[in-house]
């Protein structure tokens, strides 16, 4: 009976799996991961996750992040592509492009980028309504 219990929260555990770059840690290279981030150290080339991106204050990545939502108190340069929302606390610096669904930027921020938003796309200029003729 104990040992089900076990083997259950194993498996539970794997499936919603977080993986943490520690502060003082370096990785120059490229990362792929089904599961969460948490990044307090530094990364020097291409993440990609499906899980969410957590950049703590003496967190730094250069290159390209793919992922779904990501919470910024740290550095980023280069391009960012999600396809949730992007969050930058007020000690966040960001510079580089950015792709997101959403955004959500606290006072103080560093935000130098060349951003384009995702969803749902609305024609300008184009009505659905018929205008009447004057008689």
């Amino acid at each position: 009976m104990f040992s089900d219990n076990k083997k259950e929260r194993h498996m539970a555990d794997a499936s919603s799996s977080q993986n943490i770059i520690a502060k003082g840690t370096k990785l120059v290279g490229d990362i792929t991961s089904d599961g969460d981030f948490r990044i307090d150290g530094t990364i020097e080339g291409n993440v990609n996750t499906k899980g969410k991106i957590v950049l703590g204050k003496s967190g730094a990545i250069t290159g390209t992040l793919n992922g779904t939502d990501a919470y910024f108190e740290g550095q980023f340069s280069g391009k960012l592509t999600l396809s949730g929302t992007l969050t930058l606390k007020a000690s966040a610096v960001v510079e580089g492009e950015v792709v997101a669904g959403k955004l959500a930027v606290e006072p103080g921020a560093t935000f130098n980028v060349t951003c384009s938003m995702q969803g749902s796309v609305k024609q300008v200029g184009k009505s659905d309504t018929k205008t009447a003729k004057a008689i």
